[in-house]
């Protein structure tokens, strides 16, 4: 019995891994906010209309509003649609999800990796790695599928994306003229939210494998 849980939990501890891999990765274009501000430059927003302030008053309201609790939505001095609106709360719902699966694995890991280190429980080695070294591999292969599959047409992923994870709606496809936010979120931008978002995953991934390799039992 004792067998069977401590593999259990190895396997509950590789997961906490690959989920805190995977949303900590996520959060970083949605948390650090000079990502985008470095595209307001780049991609020459100011030659739509607003100055770099007022973009940047924009975006910051719109990501208040979906990282923080309690806030109204807004986008600055930008009109905004009942439409807008309410895809925006669905993508709420998104970066909630992320954040608090960041925070139940953060918690799972610590506790079964203190669990561990004091001897009650023992985490298996599975071919005599370290379970990080099986977590990003595990990570890697995944993530490296859905790149493959996405880097031909990024339009297209971008669009099954939506439709997975919005079912039945569409007020995803942004009117310019109801909603100019969109203007100043443009798919380029998007575009480079998931070079990170990979790029990020590979490296803490290579990291792991590395560190689960050094763990390897003589």
């Amino acid at each position: 019995m004792k067998k069977f849980l401590n593999k259990l939990l190895s396997f509950i501890f590789t997961i906490s891994v690959m989920v805190l891999t995977i949303t900590f990765s996520i959060g970083l274009p949605i948390y650090v906010r000079p990502f985008y501000y470095a595209h307001i430059d780049a991609l020459d927003m100011e030659d739509m209309g607003l100055e770099r302030e007022e973009i940047i008053e924009a975006y910051d309201e719109v990501l208040d509003f979906l990282t923080l609790e309690g806030r109204e939505f807004g986008s600055g001095v930008l009109p905004f649609s009942e439409a807008g609106k309410a895809h925006f709360e669905d993508c709420k719902v998104l970066f909630d999800l992320n954040k608090n699966a960041f925070i139940v694995a953060l918690l799972v890991f610590v506790l079964l990796f203190l669990f561990d280190k004091i001897g009650i429980i023992e985490l298996s080695r599975p071919r005599g790695y370290g379970l990080s070294y099986h977590a990003g591999i595990s990570t890697l292969v995944l993530f490296a599928s859905l790149a493959l599959l996405a880097a031909p047409n990024f339009s297209l992923a971008f669009a099954i994306f939506h439709l997975i994870f919005f079912p039945g709606k569409d007020n995803w496809l942004f009117d310019p003229n109801t909603d100019p936010i969109i203007m100043y979120m443009p798919q380029q931008f998007f575009m480079n939210c998931a070079i990170l978002i990979c790029a990020s995953i590979l490296i803490i991934s290579i990291v792991l494998i590395i560190r689960g390799k050094k763990k390897r039992i003589k």
